[in-house]
C-alpha cells in the first residue's frame, strides 16, 4: 500500500511532464501515420505548395485545438461580447494581454512539437524544397550535377528521376540535412525562449520560491475541490427538484451564489502578494468577509446611537 501511494504521489506531481511526454508520443505517431498513409508527394511543380501544407497546416490545427482545449481561453472570453469591460477591467488594462500570452504559450507547445518531429524526419521538407520557386536555391542543389537536374529535381523526392543514383542520393541527403538543421533550430529556439520567459518571470516576481510553490499547490487543490462541490451541489439540487416534481411538494429554499458572485469567481486567477490572495475565489471570499464585518460594525454603531438617544 505504501509503495502504491508513493508511486501515485510521484505521478501526480509529474502531471505536466507526463502530459508533454504523451503529447510528444502522439505527435511522433501522427507524423508517422501521415507519412505512411496520407502524404503522397506529387513530384511536379506542386511540390512546394503540397509540402508546405503538410508542414504547417497540421501545426495550425494543433494551435487552434490548443486554444480550444485550454479552459483559461473560455474563462477569459466568456461573456466578453456582452460585456467588453470584462477583458479590460478598470485598473488592470494589461491583465488581458498577460492572460492571453500565457494561454498562447501553452497552445504553441503542440505545434512546435509537430514542426520539430516533421523537420527531423525530413519527408515533408524534401518534397516542398525540391519544388521550390527560388531559382538560386535550385541551382545550388544542382551544383556540379548534370544539365537535366533542374528539370528532374521535383521527381527526386519520389525516386522517379532519371538522374544518376549518386546525384539523387546527394540531393536527398542535402535536403534531409537542411530539414534536420531547421528542426534543431526550432527545438533550440523554443527551449531558449521558454527558459528566457521562465527566468524573466522569476526575476521580476515579488514572491518567494516557497510562496510560489504554495500558490501552485493551492490552485490545484482549489480546482479539485471545485469539481467535488459542483458534483455535490448539482446532485443535491437535482434531487430536490425531482423530489418536488414527483411528490408535488413545495420547494425548500436552496442556497446558491448570486449571479454577480458567479461572474466574479469565473474571472482568471489573480495573485496579490501584498494581500496574501491566491486566487479569484480567495479574493471574493475575503472581500465578502470584509463587507460583512463592515456591515456588522455599522449596525453596532447604529444600535449604540439609538441606545444613547433613549
Amino acid at each position: 500500500m505504501g509503495i502504491s501511494q508513493t508511486v501515485f504521489k510521484f505521478l501526480s506531481s509529474q502531471k505536466k511532464a507526463i502530459g508533454y511526454s504523451l503529447m510528444g508520443l502522439l505527435t511522433v505517431g501522427s507524423e508517422h501515420l501521415f507519412s505512411l498513409s496520407a502524404f503522397k508527394c506529387p513530384c511536379s511543380n506542386k511540390n512546394y505548395t503540397y509540402g508546405l501544407v503538410y508542414l504547417f497546416v497540421p501545426a495550425l490545427v494543433l494551435l487552434f485545438v490548443g486554444f480550444a482545449l485550454n479552459g483559461s481561453t473560455w474563462q477569459l472570453f466568456t461573456g466578453c461580447c456582452v460585456n467588453p469591460k470584462k477583458l479590460f477591467p478598470k485598473g488592470k488594462s494589461c491583465h488581458f494581454f498577460h492572460a492571453f500570452c500565457q494561454i498562447t504559450l501553452k497552445a504553441f507547445v503542440a505545434p512546435v512539437m509537430w514542426l520539430s518531429v516533421v523537420l527531423l524526419n525530413g519527408t515533408f521538407y524534401e518534397c516542398a524544397m525540391s519544388g521550390s520557386k527560388n531559382l538560386k536555391y535550385l541551382e545550388m542543389l544542382c551544383h556540379n550535377k548534370s544539365n537535366k537536374c533542374l528539370e528532374e529535381l521535383p521527381k527526386v523526392a519520389c525516386g522517379q528521376t532519371s538522374l544518376s543514383s549518386w546525384e539523387t542520393e546527394e540531393i536527398l541527403l542535402t535536403l534531409q540535412a537542411e530539414s534536420q538543421v531547421v528542426g534543431w533550430c526550432v527545438i533550440v529556439s523554443a527551449a531558449f525562449l521558454s527558459l528566457l520567459i521562465t527566468c524573466y518571470g522569476h526575476c521580476q516576481s515579488n514572491t518567494s520560491h516557497l510562496q510560489k510553490r504554495f500558490w501552485k499547490i493551492y490552485t490545484e487543490k482549489e480546482k479539485e475541490q471545485f469539481e467535488k462541490y459542483f458534483e455535490v451541489y448539482a446532485t443535491k439540487l437535482s434531487e430536490r427538484n425531482l423530489k418536488s416534481f414527483f411528490e408535488n411538494k413545495k420547494l425548500e429554499p436552496f442556497p446558491m451564489p448570486s449571479f454577480r458572485a458567479w461572474e466574479e469567481a469565473s474571472a482568471l486567477d489573480s495573485f496579490n502578494i501584498n494581500q496574501q490572495i491566491f486566487s479569484t475565489l480567495h479574493k471574493l471570499v475575503e472581500d465578502s468577509m470584509k463587507e460583512n464585518d463592515s456591515n456588522e460594525a455599522q449596525d453596532t454603531m447604529v444600535n449604540l446611537g439609538e441606545g444613547e438617544t433613549v
